[in-house]
């Protein structure tokens, strides 16, 4: 890819270049700091932040090892696990979980003088997909440990928060809150050609100012543009599976779905046509033998027209010329 070929001002959020560089150096950790104080909206007030080595072995030459995009601490000893995933992944509940025992293991004290007291940990997850389709609206959830009887929180140093940014659809006029405002800039950031109206605050000066791929020496240009192509090739293998999966399910439902029509409407056919054939036999059956009724009643008032007439003396001749019977039907009926 050339350098030229970047139409964008800003980098796109959800590739891992920007992501690490927009939060998670050194340099830049007054955003991240901004943007985890939006977050947690005075329920908990962070100062500093300390890096800390994302990538972390287990205590066993078995142990998985786990890889994470940042990992921080406050200065109150606290952890943070900030991670942006891209796509849902099959168990990714399960990989937060994982994640998270590791900055609990790394609080043990080795020794006997240590009594357990844990620093809270919280894992975050930005999330460029959506896992719960039960309401719309509901994009940012808050997980702890509960007693599922009482509904109450029995331990409240281990959260999950995860952020479904699909979800998040407000414009820049509904922009209330300070998270309002980095969700927005999160989202839109590679879509915008400068900063909106409503991001006036100085933290956003600086992300925008950070932001600006036009601002990049070499290097950072290079290993950006590599992560860009990387997400957009990402981006269109699962689009074309996604593509598929729906064309070969559409294919398949719709197959099986007249393979069942059919066999269900066979049944109910036979039983409605067996129903319908019964009223539209009756019917026509009464529609029939009031016909064939009529046709009988007056051919034997023809017969007893024909009576009366050979009573008076009329010849057969003239009987069938006026009642329409045959010669051979009146003589049979004298």
């Amino acid at each position: 890819m050339a350098l030229s070929s970047l139409d964008e001002r800003y980098v796109n959020f959800y590739t891992d270049f920007a992501f690490k560089k927009l939060f998670g150096t050194e340099v830049n950790k007054d955003l991240l700091i901004s943007f985890l104080n939006s977050m947690f909206d005075g329920k908990e007030v962070i100062r500093d932040l300390t890096y800390l080595n994302s990538e972390q072995l287990g205590t066993g030459e078995l142990d998985r090892k786990a890889v994470f995009d940042v990992y921080c601490e406050n200065e109150k000893g606290e952890k943070f696990l900030v991670e942006m995933q891209k796509a849902e992944q099959q168990f990714f509940k399960d990989r937060s979980v994982f994640y998270s025992t590791f900055p609990i293991r790394d609080q043990a004290v080795r020794g006997n003088s240590w009594d357990y007291n844990l620093k809270t940990v919280y894992t975050i997850g930005i999330l460029n997909f959506c896992f719960d389709d039960t309401d719309p609206e509901y994009f940012h959830h808050e997980v702890k440990l509960i007693d599922t009887k009482t509904g109450k929180v029995f331990f409240d140093k281990l959260v999950y928060v995860y952020l479904e940014m699909p979800k998040f659809t407000k414009k820049e006029t509904e922009l209330t809150t300070l998270f309002d405002k980095w969700l927005y800039a999160i989202r839109h950031l590679a879509t915008l050609f400068e900063r909106p109206a409503a991001l006036q605050e100085k933290v956003f000066q600086r992300l925008f100012e950070v932001a600006e791929i036009a601002k990049f020496n070499r290097q950072e240009r290079l290993g950006y543009e590599e992560s860009l192509k990387i997400y957009r090739d990402w981006y269109s293998i699962m689009t074309t599976a996604e593509k598929k999966g729906l064309d070969r399910g559409f294919e398949r439902g719709l197959k099986k779905g007249l393979e069942r029509g059919l066999e269900r409407g066979m049944a109910e056919g036979l039983e409605k046509g067996m129903a319908k054939g019964m009223e539209k036999g009756i019917a026509e059956g009464m529609e029939k033998g009031i016909a064939e009724g009529m046709e009988k009643g007056r051919i034997e008032e023809k017969r007893t027209i024909a009576r009366s007439l050979l009573n008076i003396g009329m010849t057969a001749e003239q009987i069938s010329a006026t009642t329409g019977l045959t010669e051979e039907e009146i003589k049979d009926l004298m």
